[in-house]
Order: structure tokens, then C-alpha cells, then sequence
């Protein structure tokens, strides 16, 4: 029942849209999202939708769709009509989106890219031949920009004329050049409206305050992390992208870093919990999702394994004294609840381009006292606790000692990681908790083994 509706639901708003009779316009994600639920219910009708749609919108939702729905589009919507989707598209979108039909089709990819207009080509070229962490990757090079002794009025009327045949999307500045393309000013679009229409570009500059104007720029070839902290830093709509020369290429805006950004995140969290981002689409097969999974599960199997090997030296110790098989878990919760918090912290500071390898004593020395000074506190608790349960004093000194030395290696490690895996250009996020539970349980189960062996027998 609940299943009928939801694809009744789908196919009212759907058919709204189509009709033009929906009070408020249906976003790009929506309709993806409307014809995901007919594709899950319905392929036949999913299908004659998505065959509905005009290639003005057409283009923004296959870019909010999953693999194999995008897998249908090129194979159920004629080539020229997703030309034409692709030509709608701004720049960056345009070269993202041919870059996931590549993925699935190649062959289908090029005969896209063949049919487009010499220009598309030429803009799509130029923005894939940065590496994918370069600014240029991002940018767009859809802009307004005018040369400096261009009149205002000049400038404003074709922004005029681009906005209503559709060509520029988002302005939000002016970008001043000079004659040869190189980018000298940036004007906000609001302070327009204060200048006299009349006057070249180059006249208005020269009346306003100096440095007023001057643009925030990001280099082509910089990495995009560096750009979004401008970004955010400066609170800006959009930046110009220039190359090693000043010349103008491009602009970046909010929406991309927002994007970037959310992508970044995403792909944190699932690495920290050892989980393939692809692999854990909505969308993608039982069967991957659970190979993919299995791979880092493996890698933690072998680890807990080491950690059992630790035991397995102290069996006697074990057998002996059984209290020390019911208090060992606190060890290593305890160790390795500290080492993933002092890695979370970490992780996220070197994602924000806070702290690197080689000024990184300050941060290392902070998560070390952090957890020193935890480690006394709790130490101190489940000392007295455990002499009191077990009516033993020495054993509540055994695991207070041990708890203070794992608590802080967990934080020297648990800093250190993530650290030193970024040094040598590996995601700090990939395989630095399965490390860390190695650490602050071997850590833990030698030391509180150990000094119980030492101290209690």
C-alpha cells in the first residue's frame, strides 16, 4: 500500500512538472529523486518520464543521479537530445557529467563529446586537463567580465543579454581585465548600481578607495582545499581563477565548494569507519556492498588477532587470577574510545589545512596532555573501583597503571597517524583507526597483563 503511494506521489508531481502546473518548480534533485522512486516500482513508466524530460533540465538531473540510472539515460535517450542537455550545462558541469558517462561507457562518452559545438569542446578540454584536487578542475568558465576602458553601460546590457538567453548563471561580480585578459579588479554586482553608467571602467576604478577592488584570485594549478579556505575566509559568492601569469580564466563558485566540501566529509566518515563511499550508495547491489565491507573487516580480523596473540602469552596469568579476563575489556574500550577521539580531531584539522607534519609538536603535545590528564582521572577511579569490587588493592593499582599508559599512547598514536599517513600522501582517513585499535590494544593488553603478572602473582 505504502509502495503505491509513494509512486503515485511520484508520478502526480512528476506529471506537474511536465505540465507546468505545479505552484513551485521542482528541483534538479527532486526529479531525480521522483523518477528513482518510479524506476524502483515501475521500469516502463520510469522510462516514458524520463524520455519527457526537456534537455533545459535534463542534464541537472542525470547529474543527481546514481550510476545505473544514469547507465538508462544514455542508453534510452537519443544522443543528440543529451548533447543538447550537455550543452545546457555550465562548463564544470558539462566535464563532470561526461566524465560519469565515461565511467560507464566510454565508447558512448567520446560520441558525445564528438557531437558537441567546437567551443564546448575547447572549455570541457580545458578544464579536464587539471588533476582532479586542482582548482581548475572546479572552475566554470562561464563569467561577466569587461576590459578596463569599456563603459559600464557597455558591460551592464551584455549581462543583459546573457542572463536572458541563458548563457550566464549565478553573477555575482564583475571581473575587470585589461586588453590582453589579465584580471586587475573585481566589482560586487550591488556596487553597480552606484556608478554612473556613462563612465569607462578604468574612470570608476580610479574614484574609488585603493585596494577596494582588488580581487581574491585562485591559481589554476593550486589545490581546491587552499581555495576553499579562501572562500570561507572571505565569505565570498564566487572567485576568479587565473593562471601562473594573472590571465583570467575562470570563476568558482559557492556551489562547487559546497559540493566539494560535502563530497570531503563524506568521504572522511566513511573512511574513519572503514567503509567504501562508492560501495555504499543507496542504489548499489547487496553483493558489492557487502564484498566491499568484508575487505576492511578482513584487515581488522588479522589485528584482533595480534591482540589475541597478546592474551595468548598470559594464559597462565589468566587462569590464575580470573578477575583480570573481567577487567581487560575496560582497558582497551578506554584506550580506544581516547585514541579515536585524539584521531577524529586530528583528521578533521589536517582536512582543514590547520596543521601539517612538520608543525605539528603543538597538536601532538595537545592530545598527549589531554589524555595524560584522563587517564589520571579515570585511572584513579577504576583503581579504587576495582579494589573494592575485587577486594584487592594492588589489582586496582595494576589497572590504573595500565589504563594511564594506554590512555596515553592512545593519544600519542591516535595523533601521530593520521600524521604521518598524510606525510606520505595517503588519505589520513584510510586504515588509521584499524592502526589505532591495533595499537591501543595491544598496548593495553601487554601492559595490564603484564603488571599484573609482575605485580599480582
Amino acid at each position: 500500500m505504502e509502495e503505491n503511494e509513494q509512486l503515485n506521489e511520484a508520478k502526480e508531481l512528476l506529471d506537474s512538472h511536465l505540465n507546468e502546473t505545479i505552484d513551485k518548480e521542482l528541483s534538479p534533485a527532486d526529479l531525480a529523486q521522483h523518477l528513482k522512486t518510479l524506476k524502483k516500482h515501475d521500469e516502463e513508466l520510469f522510462g516514458e518520464y524520463l524520455e519527457k524530460l526537456d534537455p533545459e533540465i535534463l542534464g541537472d538531473v542525470a547529474m543527481e543521479m546514481p550510476d545505473h540510472m544514469l547507465k538508462d539515460v544514455i542508453e534510452q535517450i537519443p544522443s543528440d537530445k543529451i548533447i543538447e542537455a550537455i550543452e545546457e550545462l555550465e562548463s564544470d558541469d558539462a566535464a563532470e557529467l561526461l566524465e560519469y558517462i565515461e565511467e560507464i561507457d566510454e565508447q558512448k562518452a567520446k560520441e558525445l563529446f564528438d557531437g558537441l559545438d567546437k567551443d564546448d569542446q575547447e572549455e570541457i578540454l580545458r578544464i579536464r586537463s587539471y588533476d582532479e584536487g586542482q582548482a581548475g578542475a572546479f572552475m566554470q568558465t562561464e563569467l561577466f567580465s569587461a576590459h578596463i576602458d569599456e563603459q559600464l553601460k557597455t558591460a551592464v546590457e551584455r549581462l543583459r543579454r546573457e542572463k536572458e538567453e541563458g548563457k550566464l548563471e549565478n553573477v555575482s561580480q564583475l571581473f575587470i581585465t585589461d586588453k590582453k585578459g589579465v584580471l586587475l579588479h573585481a566589482v560586487p554586482l550591488e556596487d553597480l548600481i552606484l556608478f554612473d553608467f556613462n563612465q569607462t571602467l578604468r574612470e570608476i576604478i580610479a574614484k574609488s578607495e585603493e585596494d577596494k577592488y582588488k580581487p581574491n584570485v585562485a591559481v589554476d594549478n593550486e589545490p581546491i582545499e587552499t581555495v576553499v579556505e579562501t572562500v570561507e575566509n572571505y565569505d565570498m559568492n564566487s572567485i576568479a581563477v587565473v593562471d601562473s601569469k594573472g590571465y583570467l580564466l575562470g570563476r568558482i563558485t559557492t556551489d562547487d565548494i559546497h559540493d566539494f566540501i560535502k563530497e570531503s566529509a563524506t568521504e572522511q566518515i566513511y573512511n574513519l569507519a572503514g567503509v567504501d563511499d562508492e560501495a555504499e550508495e543507496e542504489d548499489t547491489s547487496l553483493v558489492k556492498a557487502t564484498r566491499a565491507r568484508a575487505v576492511w573487516l578482513l584487515i581488522n580480523l588479522f589485528t584482533a588477532l595480534i591482540s589475541s596473540s597478546i592474551i595468548g602469552l598470559f594464559d597462565e596469568t589468566i587462569a590464575s587470577y580470573v578477575a583480570l579476563a573481567v577487567l581487560m575489556p575496560i582497558v582497551a574500550s578506554m584506550g580506544g574510545n581516547t585514541g579515536t577521539q585524539a584521531l577524529t580531531v586530528t583528521v578533521r584539522r589536517l582536512t582543514l589545512g590547520e596543521i601539517e607534519f612538520k608543525n605539528a609538536a603543538n597538536a601532538l603535545k595537545r592530545e598527549v596532555g589531554i589524555a595524560l590528564i584522563n587517564g589520571l582521572t579515570f585511572a584513579f577511579l577504576m583503581g579504587i573501583i576495582a579494589a573494592l569490587w575485587f577486594n584487592r588493592p594492588m589489582l586496582g593499582v595494576v589497572i590504573g597503571a595500565s589504563m594511564l599508559i594506554n590512555l596515553f599512547f592512545a593519544g600519542f598514536f591516535g595523533t601521530l597517524i593520521p600524521l604521518s599517513l598524510k606525510k606520505f600522501d595517503i588519505d589520513p582517513a584510510v586504515g588509521s583507526a584499524v592502526l589505532l585499535t591495533t595499537v591501543t590494544d595491544t598496548v593495553g593488553f601487554f601492559s595490564f597483563l603484564g603488571l599484573a603478572k609482575w605485580i599480582l602473582l
